[in-house]
């Protein structure tokens, strides 16, 4: 079950004189601790990003609030509000190493936006912390992310269309990061202490290590996703390993995994519109996507949904 190696203040406000450069952080112990008092259980994950990217990034509050497309004062005062919550707590145990892993994916999974890339930021704040931490969840973790953005470049089309994996040119896969990702996990897996974000590595590896599509093992992925599901029963989780299903043993018994799902699940209804267009039946599909589209936040994911719907109607009124 493994996956091989692929070879190829009060006011709220802040003073500018305040803000720190940016770039790598120093070398210095208290790095470790910030990790800990960014992702403090009194803090929401909003703050806990933003206080992570600001005191541990050294990424200005300008720069914070870009990526976030919100006004500088309003990221301002969410960091000073953090800063005010965590300025009393006392580091007389091991902080919670799961709890600075969700953070640091929380920003990674911001994507990009503005002048910082969150992705690319998200990278380099966990590789700061897998060199001062041995530790088999921050090595998955990283592994995770290197391979997940491998896939970058493939995601979107020339026009900035939603590309899904199923169609992506792997040729413009990262085949560096994708290696390097695969290494990083088979040492973590060779510890023999699995967690969650290790399990959602090599699904990930798994993807990476197919040529094509159809070469996908997705006998394995679905092994994968149990031992995921063992370690965490997460409802996104259980929807993904229905679709997998669905690849592995056909459309029916996908289906069949779904229906034991809450319906209200996000992106339900574009896993069951998927799977009910590979079982054959056109109309319930088209209406899925359509519900799908929706209910999508993201612009590129409704504009996606919606041409799978107008695809499948075009193609009953054949």
């Amino acid at each position: 079950m493994r996956p091989g190696p692929r070879h190829p203040d009060d006011s709220g406000e802040e003073r500018a004189e305040d803000e720190p450069t940016t770039g790598p952080v120093s070398d210095s112990d208290d790095t470790l601790l910030l990790y800990f008092l960014c992702a403090h259980p009194s803090l929401t994950p909003a703050s806990a990003v933003a206080l992570t990217l600001r005191a541990v990034g050294g990424l200005t509050t300008r720069q914070i609030a870009q990526a976030y497309l919100v006004p500088e004062a309003t990221m301002a005062q969410r960091i000073s509000r953090a800063k005010r919550t965590v300025s009393t707590v006392r580091f007389d145990q091991q902080g919670d190493v799961g709890t600075v892993l969700r953070v640091l994916y929380l920003v990674f999974n911001e994507g990009y936006s503005g002048d910082v890339d969150l992705a690319a930021e998200a990278i380099r704040l966990t590789r700061q912390l897998a060199a001062r931490i041995h530790h088999e969840e921050v090595a998955g973790l990283l592994a995770l992310m290197l391979l997940h953005h491998a896939r970058r470049a493939a995601r979107t089309d020339a026009d900035g269309r939603l590309v899904p994996l199923a169609d992506q040119d792997r040729s413009r896969w990262d085949t560096r990061l994708i290696l390097e990702g695969v290494d990083i996990l088979q040492a973590a897996l060779s510890r023999d202490r699995l967690g969650e974000f290790q399990a959602q590595a090599a699904i990930a590896a798994l993807h990476a290590d197919a040529p094509t599509v159809q070469q996908t093992d997705w006998v394995q992925i679905v092994e994968w996703y149990d031992e995921l599901l063992r370690l965490t029963d997460n409802p996104v989780a259980r929807l993904n390993r229905a679709v997998a299903v669905g690849e592995a043993d056909g459309a029916p018994a996908g289906l069949a995994a779904l229906a034991e799902l809450d319906p209200s699940l996000p992106r339900y209804a574009a896993a069951a519109a998927y799977l009910q267009e590979r079982a054959g039946d056109l109309d319930s599909a088209a209406r899925l996507y359509a519900d799908a589209a929706r209910s999508a936040h993201d612009l590129r994911e409704r504009d996606h949904l919606t041409r799978q719907a107008a695809r499948l109607n075009s193609r009953r009124s054949w």
